[in-house]
């Protein structure tokens, strides 16, 4: 057990210091558990809460919910850039600035903030259980809320801006789209002749994937490259290989194949199409 924690302790030493006071990031148990209540409280505990209880009318909080998300995405893509994407970065192979410069303390104040974003983020699962949308916490979606949080947790912890920020920040710019649709969506029939572009955010998140895997595809090919922590490199080729490969397969089965409904259907739609190709709080079918 004391070699354990010993060489926890060794490991955690290679942790950016300039992140250590901000919330969530003194230790990875604090940021692990509430992801594990999160999965806990979606799989188990929320759905026995409210089986005997009538979906709750979150309509008003949605509104507010989305849209706040979309000035928080926003603001967070305006850091990243000028952080350091739009004020000194290549756009090629960029190392970690780990140093005292303002410019670097502001990237990570900006990593943290992305990361928290996504702790936030936790709330679109908690809305799918309180409407008592259970069958909508597809596995996609668990994974993409608690896995990938946990995974950039490390990224923001051990190497806070660099090449390896440019996903976050294609990230936020997409979930600009995103939930600003969902508040559309949000606000009720009257907003529907607003949403005719729901097929264009699966696009953009296609899109999303193929540009994040290209840019980090050149530490592949640049022998000089001075960024420092190459695992994060792979875990982010990684993911950006499988959601495309996920994103594809929900575009043939939503609008390739599904052109083959009958054409009676009517699609309702009440918040949007959830980033992991599943529903997002709430898209029912009727006929």
């Amino acid at each position: 057990m004391d070699s354990l924690l010993t060489m926890y302790q060794d490991f955690m030493k290679g942790a950016d210091p300039r992140i250590a006071s901000y919330p969530l990031m003194q230790s990875p148990f604090l940021m692990t558990g509430i992801l594990l209540c999160y999965v806990y409280f979606v799989l188990s505990l929320g759905p026995r809460l409210m089986a005997n209880r009538k979906p709750l009318d979150l309509k008003k909080f949605m509104v507010v919910y989305n849209f706040s998300l979309v000035g928080l995405s926003l603001y967070t893509v305006y850091e990243f850039l000028m952080a350091g994407w739009l004020t000194g970065y290549t756009w090629k192979c960029d190392p970690v600035d780990e140093s005292q410069d303002p410019k670097a303390l502001r990237m990570v104040r900006v990593a943290w903030l992305f990361i928290f974003s996504k702790f936030i983020e936790l709330m679109d699962t908690v809305i799918f259980v309180l409407r008592k949308k259970n069958e909508q916490v597809t596995f996609l979606h668990l994974f993409h809320h608690s896995a990938l949080p946990w995974s950039w947790w490390w990224g923001a912890k051990f190497g806070p801006g660099g090449m390896g920020s440019f996903h976050a920040m294609v990230n936020s710019m997409v979930h600009v789209v995103m939930y600003f649709y969902y508040g559309l969506s949000a606000l009720g029939p009257a907003y529907q002749k607003y949403l005719w572009w729901k097929k264009h955010i699966t696009a953009i998140q296609l899109l999303q994937f193929v540009v994040v895997s290209l840019h980090i595809s050149q530490y592949y090919f640049m022998p000089s490259c001075q960024y420092q922590f190459p695992i994060f490199i792979h875990l982010i080729w990684i993911y950006g290989t499988i959601f495309f490969l996920l994103f594809s397969n929900f575009w043939y089965q939503s609008y390739t194949k599904g052109k083959r409904l009958p054409k009676g259907t009517v699609w309702s739609q009440h918040n949007g199409i959830h980033q992991n190709g599943a529903v997002a709080n709430g898209k029912t079918k009727a006929n």
